[in-house]
């Protein structure tokens, strides 16, 4: 595998169509917490730094379920597009975060176009999923407090429709 300067959904690596040797490996690297070493087609030997070893641990975990991988430095500039391929939304829909000042980008030279950082993009999603985790939490706090979980589903079905309706 080449690993090159590019966009990071621009070259991704798909899983084999055969998963039992990722499965085999997966399993070795959950048994195994230290890095192990490479090995040479001339048997020569290079101990695995721990950093690298848990970026092969990600890819093998990641290349198990089936999904495709890229690497990509944090630096990585982005065009909108891409940053919004990664997010799961729409280019108008990143275009009005910018606008917000949601997510930081730069705007190279006197031209129009935005460039996004890699590393601005994560970030953003990481917080996303935080705000929609307390978002929830807080939805089945009350849901609880109200006693919703001990209606029976045409009870519960009953009071969502109402309050649609209320709103």
């Amino acid at each position: 595998m080449t690993i090159e300067s590019v966009a990071p959904h621009e070259r991704p690596v798909l899983p084999p169509a055969d998963l039992a040797p990722m499965l085999e490996l997966s399993h070795f690297l959950a048994e195994h917490a230290e890095p192990a070493a490479l090995l040479g087609p001339d048997g020569e030997q290079v101990p695995l730094p721990m950093e690298l070893y848990q970026v092969l641990v990600q890819v093998v975990g990641a290349m198990r379920e089936g999904k495709a991988v890229t690497i990509a430095p944090l630096n990585q500039r982005l065009t909108t597009q891409q940053a919004a391929d990664l997010l799961g939304i729409s280019r108008p829909t990143l275009v009005k975060l910018l606008n917000e000042n949601q997510i930081p980008y730069e705007q190279p030279g006197s031209g129009r176009h935005r460039r996004l950082r890699l590393s601005d993009v994560l970030e953003y999603k990481d917080r996303r999923s935080v705000e929609r985790r307390l978002r929830l939490d807080e939805m089945t706090r009350q849901a609880v407090e109200d006693g919703l979980y001990d209606d029976d589903g045409a009870s519960y079905r009953d009071l969502l429709d109402s309050a649609r309706h209320e709103g």
